[in-house]
């Protein structure tokens, strides 16, 4: 019966993904899967969807919605104001477009410093999208190759790895283990060179693979839709200088990290700021106000409704198999955190939500062995990036839904960018905490 409940646990990340491939939303992914479990395994139904479930469901929301609010509205400022654009203009100008892959790596750059200043990732692509596309079509660079630097400036070294990174993946440790966001800095930069030097090399590696297959801009799928002229938003806006863009994030971070102040009153003095900075930028300021606000409800309902899935899965015999089976595993108890965080986040296709979960069911035992908290933070976070990524991560499957490009098209790259190069990554980083701490 023990297996069985395993076998039922990998049945339904199997219906998970096949039903996120076919465009179900998560809202309604999270709780059939939950329901497949909970049938399957005999445990009592009414009690486990309304207590199990929506406890993992409320619980995660209660915890994080200010932030998540916070967050949304900064980023819209920040959208709305053009600060975001006039950041990747000059990025994309200093560093070149005269080659495909210096124009690759404009991109990971404009990527990296937006979401490393706080901005959304749902910000950040359509910040990203109308210079990309146009610089993509000049320099003749197949529009899949748009999804190696984009998941690469994202979703990698600025979401877990890099200390003082205001991601949701680097705040959730910190009211678990009493740390702050930069915790063990040796540790994330060790994990963030590596995964740099790793998805340098796999673009490299792609760009030129597309060059000996006679690949184009032209002739890449999806021609109909990246091949139509798209209407940039910014054409005629005026943006706000360069250095003035940077002015919120710079005081987001500042205030995060050298401040130590708590993050609910960073982020929200940080609106306060774009909203008295970008003021006289922004054309339809109620607008922008009510939709950054409004834009936090589908993450947060969707990241709370796959936590609710995990908690059912948690609850679950299987889990207990596997947690039992993570924690024997011999050497450093670090190894069997970072693998149970990395099941997790695979099984419930979020980074934040599979950490959430970790830390709820497994947090308190690791800091009860005695290990430094700040290690526990950042390796938990690092093991949060990676299998997050897989087919039916909710940021996957709208990234290529705005991109135009399909899962056959595309997802072989967000594997290897925001899957396996991170996995390597953390293999230097445990080294690192294991011998050193």
């Amino acid at each position: 019966m023990e297996i069985w409940g395993v076998i039922v646990i990998f049945l339904s990340l199997g219906l998970l993904i096949f039903l996120a491939l076919r465009g179900f939303s998560i809202i309604i992914i999270a709780p059939l899967a939950s329901l497949f479990v909970i049938i399957l395994t005999q445990m009592p139904l009414l009690e486990s969807l309304q207590d199990t479930y929506m406890s993992g469901f409320v619980n995660f929301a209660k915890n994080y919605y200010l932030i998540f609010l916070f967050a949304a509205l900064f980023g819209k400022f920040m959208e709305d104001s053009g600060a975001a654009r006039s950041i990747a203009e000059k990025m994309l100008n200093l560093i070149g477009r005269r080659s495909k892959f210096k124009a690759m790596m404009s991109i990971v750059v404009i990527c990296a410093i937006l979401t490393y200043g706080g901005i959304n990732v749902f910000v950040v692509i359509f910040a990203v999208l109308p210079i990309a596309k146009p610089l993509f079509r000049e320099l003749n660079i197949p529009w899949h190759l748009f999804l190696v630097p984009f998941f690469f400036g994202i979703a990698t070294f600025t979401m877990t790895m890099l200390p003082g990174t205001p991601s949701i993946q680097n705040i959730i440790p910190i009211q678990y283990f009493g740390t702050s966001t930069m915790a063990a800095p040796l540790i994330g930069v060790v994990a963030t060179i590596t995964v740099i030097a790793v998805n340098i090399f796999y673009m490299r590696y792609a760009l030129r693979r597309s060059e000996k297959k006679g690949e184009t801009y032209f002739n890449s799928k999806n021609l109909e839709k990246t091949n139509s002229p798209d209407e940039d938003p910014y054409a005629s806006k005026k943006l706000p200088p360069f250095l003035l863009s940077l002015l919120p994030p710079a005081f987001l971070l500042i205030t995060l990290n050298i401040f130590k102040m708590e993050v609910i009153y960073s982020l929200m003095l940080s609106v306060i700021v774009c909203l008295f900075i970008f003021w006289p930028y922004i054309d339809k300021k109620l607008q922008t106000i009510n939709v950054g606000a409004t834009n936090t409800v589908l993450p947060i309902v969707n990241t709370s409704a796959d936590v609710g899935y995990g908690a059912v899965i948690a609850a679950s015999a299987g889990f207990a198999v596997v947690s039992g089976w993570l924690t024997d595993i011999p050497g450093s108890p670090l190894i069997s955190l970072f693998l149970a965080t990395t099941f997790l986040a695979g099984i419930t296709g979020s980074a934040s939500g599979g950490l959430g979960i970790a830390m709820e069911a497994l947090g308190e035992t690791y800091l009860k062995l005695g290990l430094d908290p700040e290690v526990l933070h950042r390796i938990a976070t690092i093991a949060s990036g990676g299998f997050d990524a897989l087919p039916h991560n909710g940021a996957v499957i709208t990234a290529l839904a705005v991109v135009g490009l399909t899962h056959k098209d595309g997802y072989k790259h967000i594997f290897v960018t925001a899957v396996i190069a991170p996995v390597v990554a953390a293999i230097p980083a445990l080294i690192i905490a294991i011998l050193f701490y």
